[in-house]
């Protein structure tokens, strides 16, 4: 047995050696791939290890659910919450939009934000509530009329005014889980969104934690990026948008599969919880249809709808998500399932969702 093996050894050693043979740029090759497999087995075996670090922890599925883009589909956005709550959904992250909450300077309006705690407190349900003028939905920077022509010296103590008023309002419900501060604050690449500011970023974090310091505060980090959060404000955790199938506006014009596996994700969640010991959640997974050429999802016939979500991706899309062994998975599509539900008469999603969330409980 150990001739065998000192023989297989020399061979080895033998065909390196004839591999090595030639000229530079054939040894820089060879460098160059034997680089590739040390950091791809680098990068798995973190996503191993990340995903098998808390097999006991109990897997987390919500959704995101905004109000105004259910009555921008048609339908009635308490009907919509009390559907979703009913096929089994426990948690939601939920918005603050600043230009709903304070139409005109100095009053405010929680009543949309009301009915939502009301409904999420009466089903025991959990609540992330997303604070700042990042948002989640286009134009993701929701900024009241009355400030837009605004300076940031003038805009900005009146935002951070209005996120105290919210802060203060519902620190104390039962529902609460935690605070989204902005949403994927530093991506220039979408949404109508002019200020990066750092410094603002930080003067909202410690205002939350000072109004707040009971609730965890997450801050998301942009899509499929390369990199961990390292920079200050430092939150409590970390939340990563993920986006599978999309339209691709400026080169092919056609559907874009992006190439990630899941464990890429999971690559992603254990280097940041290395690095600073801060977990990582998908705090907004891709669950909804994406409409070609710079259309409307109202002016996307079903079919085409179905070309980037049907039930099948979607099955694929809960299963993704769970195999990226981040605990915590926020669905982005609530409204639009019960959309083709109820107006496009089409439940195969719907049956989806209700098939994964009721199994979850």
């Amino acid at each position: 047995m150990a001739k065998q093996k000192q023989l297989y050894n020399h061979r080895l050693i033998n065909s390196f050696k004839n591999y090595w043979k030639g000229g530079a740029w054939h040894k820089a090759l060879i460098i160059f791939v034997l680089l590739i497999a040390v950091w791809m087995s680098f990068i798995y075996g973190v996503a191993e290890w990340y995903i098998h670090s808390e097999p006991n922890k109990p897997q987390q599925l919500g959704v995101s659910f905004i109000p105004d883009y259910a009555t921008y589909l048609g339908v009635d956005p308490q009907a919509n919450m009390d559907a979703l709550i009913g096929i089994g959904v426990k948690q939601f992250r939920l918005v603050s939009y600043w230009s709903d909450g304070e139409p005109s300077k100095g009053q405010y309006d929680f009543t949309q934000l009301d009915w939502e705690f009301a409904k999420a407190e009466k089903a025991h349900a959990s609540v992330i509530l997303t604070l700042g003028l990042r948002q989640p939905r286009w134009p993701e920077c929701h900024i009241p009329d009355w400030a837009s022509n605004e300076t940031q010296s003038i805009w900005q103590p009146q935002l951070e005014n209005y996120m105290s008023a919210v802060v203060n309002r519902y620190k104390s419900s039962p529902s609460l889980q935690s605070y989204q501060l902005e949403n994927e604050y530093f991506l220039k690449g979408f949404g109508l969104c002019t200020n990066y500011d750092p410094n603002r970023l930080t003067s909202e974090y410690n205002l939350v934690r000072s109004t707040d310091p009971n609730h965890p505060i997450i801050i998301p980090r942009s899509d499929n990026a390369l990199g961990v959060g390292v920079k200050p404000p430092v939150p409590d955790m970390y939340s990563i948008s993920i986006y599978r199938r999309v339209w691709d506006a400026t080169l092919t014009h056609r559907y874009l599969e992006y190439p990630f596996p899941s464990w890429y994700y999971a690559f992603l969640g254990g280097l940041q919880k290395m690095v600073n010991g801060k977990d990582t959640i998908i705090g907004e997974l891709q669950a909804e249809a994406w409409s070609p050429n710079g259309q409307t999802i109202l002016q996307t016939n079903l079919s085409e709808q179905s070309k980037t979500l049907n039930a099948h991706r979607l099955q694929q899309t809960f299963t993704f998500g769970k195999n990226t062994g981040m605990k915590q998975i926020e669905l982005w599509g609530g409204e639009y399932w019960y959309y083709r539900k109820v107006v496009l008469h089409d439940p195969s999603l719907w049956n989806v969702a209700q098939q994964e969330y009721s199994s979850n409980q």
